[in-house]
């Protein structure tokens, strides 16, 4: 039981981690000119 709700757990937050890391598509500032520098 309790291993279950830990693995579940666990399993939640890696899927949100590579849900985030690759689809949440974050507004960050790219202060370099025109935007074709690639300093993404």
């Amino acid at each position: 039981m309790i291993q279950e709700i830990i693995a579940f757990t666990i399993l939640g937050f890696a899927v949100g981690f590579l849900i985030k890391k690759f689809f949440w598509k974050s507004k960050k500032k790219n202060d370099c000119g025109d935007g074709n520098c690639g300093c993404s």
